[in-house]
C-alpha cells in the first residue's frame, strides 16, 4: 500500500542522485553537509545535531560534527569544488583550540574521542592549508600548534586508533609546527605487528577482522602513501592490491555491502577503500572494476532511509535504528559516511573517473577467508559470508555482530531485543541455546576455529559445561550448518535462517511441513529444512520482533526448533534465501544429503588449517 502522508523520499537523503559521474558524487557531499549548518555553534568550533550521549564527553562529540564533514569536504575543495564556505571552518578550529575560548574542546587526555577527531584536522592542513589555517593569525596558529602538539603526544588505543597520531603528524608537517616525529616512527612499527598476511591486518592484538581493515588501515595506509610517502609506502600499497580481490566479495552486485561487525552506522564509508584506492593511484584491479563497486555501493545507499526528518544522517545502518549502536556513537558519528568521498580530490580526467563502470561479475565459487575466517559465496543480489566467528564482547551486542554462523549484504543480520524472551528471539544464522525455555546463550567466543576445502569448523561452549562443535559449508545454492552438542542436561533449540523484510501485501506463501519451513515474499524466499538431526525438529515461521534487523525494520524468518537430551545430539540443517524466487523453489525439489559427521572430523584431521586471527591471544 502506497504511503499517502509521506512523499516515497521521506528520509531518504540521497534519493534521486544516480551515482553516475563525478558530479554525482560531489553533489552527495553537498546533500550531506548541508542539514548540519544549522547545527553549528556561533563561532564554528563544534556541532551539535542530537541529544543523545556517546560514552565519552560532550565536548568531544561537538568535535566530532565540526571534524567528521571534513573528510569530505576537503577532497571536494581540493578538486575544485566552489561551494563550500570555508570561513566558519576556520574560524572553528581557531575558537576550538583557544583555552579562553567559549567554544574551546577542552583539553586532551589520552585514549580520547578527540584524538580520533584531530586527524581529520590533520588531513585538512595537509591537502587545503590555504583555506583554515593560512587565514589564521600568528596568535591564532600557536594555539591550534600548541593543542594539536599536546594531543599527538599522548598515548592512543592499540588499534587503528594509531594512525590518527600519523595523520595529525602529516597535517602539522606540511604548516612547519615542528613536533615530536620519533613519535610516529613508534606508531608505524605498532601498526606493522598488525599485519597478518595477503592485505589483511587485525583490529589490534585480538581476534577481530571487520571493514575496519579496508577503511581504517587501508584507507590511512594509502591517504599516507599518497601524500607523505617514507618507507612504508610500497608496503602500504602492495597490501592494497593483495586485499582487493577478497574485499570486493564482501560486496553484491548490486552494490550491497555485507553487514557484519561494528560501526555500521557509518553507512557508505567501505566505498572509502576503493576510493583510497584511487586516491594513491593504485589499479589493483582494472579501473572500471574499482570504480564500479565504488559508484555501485553508493547508489545501493541512495534508496535507504538513512535520515532523520531534518536531513541529519541517522544512528542506524538501512533506517534509524539506536538497538544496533555502539556505545562510542553521538548523534555526529554516522558522518565518517564522509569518508566515502576521498576520489573527488582527483580531477576527471583520472581513469578512475574517465574509465567506464564495469558491472560487477559473476562468481561461481566461493571465496575462502582464512584471515577473518569468511568463506563467501555471491549469489544474485547478495553477498553471504559463512563465518567461523570472531570476538568482540566488549562491543555491545557483539555476539551478534562478530559470532554468528552467517552474515548477508541482503538479509543482514538481526539484534536481540530481550534476553529473556527465548522463544521470541530471532537467532538468524545463529542457534540458540536455553536451559529454561526464558534465559539463553548463543555463541560468543571460539576455543578452536579451522578451515579446510571451504568447510568451516569451530568449537564453542554456550555454557561452561556444554560444547559444540560446528561445521559450516556451502552445496550450491544452500549453506549447511551441523552441529555436535555435548550437554550434561537437556536443552532447548531454536535455530534461525535468512530473515526478509516482511511482506504486507497479502502475497505472503507460508509452509511448514514438518522439519521443513518456507517464507516467499513478493521479494525473496528464505526457508530452513532439517536434514537428519538425532532429535526431532519442527519448522516454523517467525514474526521477529520490529526494528531488530539492520536492513529492515519488520522481517519474518523460518527457523528449526527442538529439544536435545543429556548427552550427545546432532544436529544438520540446510539453509537457503535468495531475491530469485523460482531458484530457491527449485532447490527445494532437491534437497542436500544428510552430512557425515566422521567425514566432516577427518577432513580436519587431515586438512583444517587454523583461521588466522585465533593466533591472537586476547578474548575480548
Amino acid at each position: 500500500m502506497p504511503d499517502i502522508i509521506f512523499p516515497p523520499n521521506s528520509f531518504q537523503l540521497l534519493e534521486g542522485n544516480p551515482f553516475q559521474s563525478r558530479n554525482d558524487v560531489e553533489r552527495a557531499v553537498a546533500t550531506l553537509a548541508a542539514p548540519l549548518e544549522k547545527y553549528r555553534s556561533k563561532d564554528g568550533a563544534r556541532i551539535r545535531c542530537g541529544v543523545g550521549a556517546a560514552h565519552f564527553d560532550q565536548l568531544s562529540a561537538d568535535l566530532e560534527g565540526f571534524s567528521r564533514l571534513l573528510w569530505g569536504l576537503v577532497p571536494a575543495q581540493v578538486g575544485g569544488a566552489d561551494w563550500i564556505n570555508w570561513e566558519p571552518i576556520s574560524r572553528g578550529l581557531a575558537s576550538g583550540t583557544n583555552p579562553l575560548h567559549p567554544e574551546y574542546w577542552g583539553a586532551v587526555p589520552e585514549k580520547n574521542q578527540r584524538l580520533v577527531e584531530l586527524a581529520a584536522i590533520g588531513f585538512a592542513l595537509r591537502l587545503v592549508p590555504d583555506r583554515i589555517w593560512d587565514p589564521l593569525s600568528d596568535e591564532t596558529k600557536r594555539n591550534v600548534a600548541q593543542y594539536l602538539i599536546a594531543a599527538h603526544r599522548l598515548e592512543y588505543h592499540n588499534n587503528n586508533w594509531k594512525f590518527f597520531r600519523l595523520l595529525l603528524g602529516m597535517g602539522m608537517r606540511a604548516v612547519g609546527i615542528d613536533y615530536d616525529r620519533n613519535l610516529d616512527e613508534q606508531y608505524e612499527k605498532d601498526l606493522e605487528t598488525f599485519y597478518i598476511s595477503d592485505g589483511w591486518y587485525s583490529d589490534g592484538p585480538i581476534r577481530r577482522v571487520d571493514y575496519y581493515i579496508p577503511f581504517a588501515f587501508h584507507y590511512y595506509g594509502l591517504i599516507l602513501a599518497a601524500l607523505q610517502p617514507n618507507h612504508l609506502a610500497d608496503k602500504y600499497t602492495e597490501r592494497a592490491r593483495l586485499i582487493a580481490s577478497d574485499i570486493c566479495r564482501w560486496f553484491a552486485d548490486d552494490g550491497a555491502g555485507l553487514v557484519f561487525g561494528r560501526s555500521l552506522t557509518y553507512r557508505c564509508a567501505p566505498a572509502g577503500f576503493f576510493g583510497a584506492l584511487a586516491f594513491a593511484n593504485v589499479e589493483a584491479l582494472p579501473w572500471g572494476v574499482i570504480k564500479g563497486h565504488y559508484l555501485r555501493h553508493l547508489r545501493w545507499w541512495s534508496s535507504k532511509q538513512i535520515a532523520n526528518s531534518d536531513g541529519v544522517l541517522s544512528i542506524g545502518y538501512a533506517y534509524p535504528n539506536l538497538l544496533m549502536s555502539e556505545s562510542y556513537n553521538s548523534p555526529q558519528s554516522p558522518y565518517w559516511a564522509m569518508k566515502a568521498f576521498l576520489p573527488l580530490a582527483l580531477p576527471s580526467s583520472h581513469p578512475f573517473w574517465s574509465a567506464e563502470e564495469i558491472p560487477c561479475p559473476a562468481e561461481p565459487k566461493p571465496s575462502v577467508q582464512l584471515h577473518p575466517g569468511f568463506v563467501i559465496s555471491n549469489p544474485p543480489g547478495d553477498a553471504i559470508a559463512l563465518s567461523s566467528g570472531q570476538q568482540c564482547l566488549q562491543m555491545r551486542h557483539g555476539s551478534e555482530k562478530y559470532a554468528k554462523f552467517t552474515y548477508s549484504a541482503r538479509y543482514g543480520f538481526s539484534i536481540e531485543s530481550d534476553q529473556v524472551r527465548f522463544d521470541e528471539a530471532v537467532f538468524d544464522g545463529m542457534i540458540g541455546l536455553s536451559r529454561d525455555g526464558k534465559h539463553f546463550r548463543v555463541r560468543e567466543t571460539n576455543e578452536k576455529a579451522m578451515i579446510a576445502d571451504g568447510t568451516i569448523y569451530s568449537r564453542w561452549r554456550p555454557y561452561a559445561d556444554v560444547t559444540v562443535h560446528t561445521w559450516l559449508y556451502w552445496d550450491g545454492p544452500y549453506h549447511i550448518r551441523v552441529h555436535r552438542i555435548d550437554t550434561p542436561r537437556p536443552l532447548k533449540t531454536i535455530e534461525g535462517g535468512f530473515a526478509v523484510l516482511r511482506d504486507y501485501t497479502g502475497n505472503e506463501v507460508i509452509k511448514t511441513d514438518g522439519v521443513h519451513a518456507s517464507i516467499e515474499t513478493g521479494t525473496d524466499v528464505s526457508a530452513a529444512v532439517d536434514l537428519g538431526s538425532t532429535v526431532n525438529r519442527s519448522g516454523r515461521i517467525h514474526h521477529a520482533p520490529p526494528n531488530t534487523n539492520l536492513v529492515a525494520a519488520k522481517t519474518t524468518l523460518p527457523q528449526l526448533t527442538g529439544e536435545i537430551p543429556a548427552g550427545e545430539s546432532i544436529l544438520a540443517g540446510a539453509f537457503i534465501a535468495q531475491m530469485d524466487r523460482q531458484a530457491v523453489k527449485d532447490a527445494l525439489k532437491s534437497l542436500p544429503s544428510r552430512p557425515d559427521v566422521s567425514a566432516l572430523e577427518r577432513l580436519m584431521v587431515e586438512k583444517g588449517v587454523n583461521v588466522s586471527i585465533m593466533g591472537n591471544g586476547a578474548v575480548l
